[in-house]
């Protein structure tokens, strides 16, 4: 039997059902595979064994029984931001270390519903604050590539750097995750992995730890176009609970990839051009472009006039979410409290600085700076207007394109602690996926091709709001362009 931690989640959920192998085999192929390769990639925060063969054996029975859901029996890793029934959620922060929810999340309920099963949680920066999985409470992510030119440890990219490293590694079928300001497509691109996120509103973020919730939306990262157009329909849905969430029909996103592209008109943004991107990225999205032009694709120059406001806006609006959201994180209701302190101001004030990491509290501190009285204005509802115009941008080129191409990210996966001395440095690993997350529309990381050193690169369609059947429809063209098959040579 071939080995069945390399199937692609489509080709296991079929094997499952033509009961090629059961999801108990299966299920235990993933738990010793994890067991091996965690101590080094350490992707994994919970493992849950027990759950997952549990959770297998009820999908074997379903089964047998005819009664298979859409990912009956296919094991998942899950980002440690979704609250779990009875397994530990920390959103990687000491602040919520024990804490174990006794809910679960719509997005995890989904999943479940549709038969998956859970290997465990996923290692990620604190809170998602982070590109580089390097804020964790946990220690940073490993990712499974490694450079040609170097053997030192790499980021797998953040926020969801467990899950992109998971997937990678063949630590799971597919992986739930969250983007922000990149923190889906950014891992995805580091780790020659394929991550979507929808429209904000798609998938309901009840349940989801917060960061900045008019940004924060759930997706997946997984090993092909087919797999995240499989995976995203089990997990958006409308709910009631989530203030935000769309009432709209989920469609099977499946029926999009292999779609013809003939005719569709591809917009190419002149901002996206940013000084000292290297040669390799301007070089693989000219390639992506002719590789959409070959399909019969038209392609159409646009400006993005207010792209360059995209990062100062973005690092505005989301930490001031932030210090709203977390402000509940006071060691008087629920999550760390500290041992000893003097007076109340005395607790809150120690509790925070014990259960917060440093990249926490600097976002935290620069929210409650733009949010306090005489910088309101200046700061917070000016780049709620500039917010306004980015999303106009887009508004204004839908008539002249269908669907945007971009590169994910301005370089390769980079050294673990390498740009941990500057925080701006790190920053700008969202320069061409923020724009997104501030809009509300849907885009999808798939990787195009490698660098010098033989590590992956992505390219980035952006679609219409609600309009992820096209973004799938290009995303997948791109991926049969590319025919990108290349995997990390195993090292752990």
């Amino acid at each position: 039997m071939t080995d069945l931690t390399k199937l692609t989640l489509k080709a296991a959920v079929d094997g499952l059902r033509d009961k090629a192998f059961s999801s108990e085999e299966i299920t235990r192929a993933f738990v010793g595979t994890i067991e091996a390769a965690n101590p080094a990639l350490n992707a994994y925060v919970v493992q849950t064994p027990e759950k997952a063969l549990e959770m297998a054996r009820a999908s074997d029975g379903r089964i047998a029984r005819g009664e298979a859901g859409p990912l009956e029996g296919a094991p998942l890793g899950i980002k440690d931001l979704f609250c779990t029934d009875g397994v530990q959620t920390t959103a990687g922060s000491n602040m919520l270390r024990g804490f174990v929810p006794p809910y679960e999340s719509t997005v995890t309920a989904n999943l479940w519903r549709d038969g998956a099963v859970m290997l465990g949680k996923l290692n990620m920066d604190e809170f998602a604050m982070g590109s580089s999985n390097e804020t964790s409470a946990y220690g940073p992510v490993v990712n499974p590539w490694k450079s040609k030119i170097s053997n030192a440890d790499l980021t797998p990219g953040g926020s969801s750097g467990g899950s992109a490293s998971a997937v990678a590694a063949d630590l799971c079928l597919a992986a739930t995750a969250s983007d922000t300001g990149g923190s889906i497509r950014q891992p995805a691109a580091f780790t020659g992995t394929v991550g979507i996120k929808p429209t904000y509103g798609r998938a309901s973020r009840y349940g989801m730890v917060a960061f900045a919730s008019s940004l924060d939306q759930a997706g997946p990262i997984t090993k092909t176009v087919e797999d995240a157009a499989l995976m995203l329909r089990s997990m958006c849905s409308f709910d009631p609970r989530d203030s935000t969430s769309l009432d709209v029909e989920t469609p099977d996103w499946t029926a999009s990839v292999g779609k013809p592209v003939k005719g569709l008109r591809i917009g190419v943004p002149r901002e996206y051009v940013v000084d000292g991107m290297p040669a390799e990225i301007q070089a693989l999205w000219d390639k992506g472009v002719d590789w959409l032009k070959a399909k019969g694709c038209e392609i159409v120059e646009i400006s993005l006039p207010h792209t360059k406001y995209a990062l100062p806006t973005y690092y505005i609006v989301a930490p001031a979410e932030a210090s709203s959201n977390l402000a509940r994180y006071d060691g008087m209701r629920f999550g760390h409290r500290a041992d000893k302190a003097s007076s109340l101001t005395d607790l809150y004030e120690t509790t925070r600085a014990e259960g917060f990491g440093k990249e926490v509290q600097r976002r935290l501190t620069i929210g409650a700076y733009v949010l306090s009285a005489g910088f309101y204005d200046a700061y917070y509802v000016k780049a709620l207007k500039v917010r306004r115009r980015i999303a106009q941008d887009f508004d204004n080129v839908w008539d002249k394109v269908d669907a945007v191409l971009t590169p994910s990210t301005p370089s390769a996966a980079f050294a673990l602690g390498d740009k941990q001395i500057d925080p701006v440095t790190m920053y700008l690993n969202d320069v061409f996926t923020v724009t997104a997350n501030l809009a509300g529309l849907p885009g999808i990381s798939v990787p195009a091709g490698l660098d010098s050193g033989g590590l992956p690169l992505g390219l980035q369609v952006i679609g219409k709001a609600l309009d992820e059947a096209t973004v799938f429809q290009v995303g997948a063209a791109l991926e049969e362009a590319a025919g990108f098959t290349a995997r990390p040579e195993k090292w752990w």
